[in-house]
């Protein structure tokens, strides 16, 4: 069975106001035919009180040329037709989702290469420097080694740096060794004094620091 909202309000006993609402909200099944709109009702839906009232109505208001086995096959039209368009509603938000889903995996999946990139660059930077300073350590060696004369108080000094079977050395002579200036020296030493007794790598022995280039890299400090 089908009503006008007219129709519905008057059957039913409800405003016109509400049942545009409700039509809204997808709680009525309804049709729309020449820019008017239908509300379908199931006939079983109907107690036998409100069915009768509905046919006592009908009779006065329907007229005999509108054929009374037609509404039946119209509203099952009716009803799948607006079984298909939901089904298209829904198909269409499922893949609106997709489509979000995948967008963020992929704004996940760039955001952890880049990431990975940076780290690999930060230890690629500490890499190049550890071997800048072994290079440079590499070459003061063999500059002392070879050379039987000295010039000067510094390459003195240099020549007789302790290096323990441990190979820790004192950081005073290991920054002349490596080139550092006075001036830096302090400030080296002033960083080792404010880390020291907090980072292992600090090692102090009767009030001299030493560094152990075995086993851990001070490229931060100096």
């Amino acid at each position: 069975m089908r009503f006008s909202i007219d129709e519905y309000a008057k059957t039913f006993k409800m405003s016109k106001e509400m049942i545009q609402n409700k039509i809204r909200t997808k709680r009525l099944n309804y049709i729309i035919e020449s820019g008017v709109t239908y509300i379908i009702v199931p006939r079983s839906s109907l107690d036998e009180e409100k069915q009768r009232e509905i046919h006592d109505s009908s009779k006065q208001t329907v007229t005999a040329t509108v054929p009374v086995t037609a509404s039946p096959k119209t509203s099952v039209g009716m009803v799948i037709s607006l079984y298909q368009k939901e089904n298209h509603h829904l198909k269409l938000k499922i893949k609106e989702l997709e489509a979000k889903i995948d967008q963020l995996t992929n704004d996940k999946e760039e955001m952890l290469i880049a990431e990975r990139v940076r780290i690999e660059e930060i230890y690629m930077a500490k890499d190049e420097q550890l071997k800048n300073i072994l290079e440079v350590l590499s070459s003061k060696l063999m500059l002392s080694n070879n050379t039987n004369t000295v010039h000067d108080v510094d390459v003195a000094q240099s020549s007789t740096i302790s290096i323990e079977p441990k190979g820790i050395i004192e950081l005073k002579r290991y920054l002349k060794f490596i080139g550092i200036g006075s001036e830096e020296r302090k400030l080296v030493r002033h960083r080792f004094t404010e880390r020291f007794g907090s980072d292992v790598r600090i090692i102090q022995r009767e009030g001299i620091f030493y560094v152990d280039l075995s086993k851990y890299d001070y490229t931060d400090l100096l």
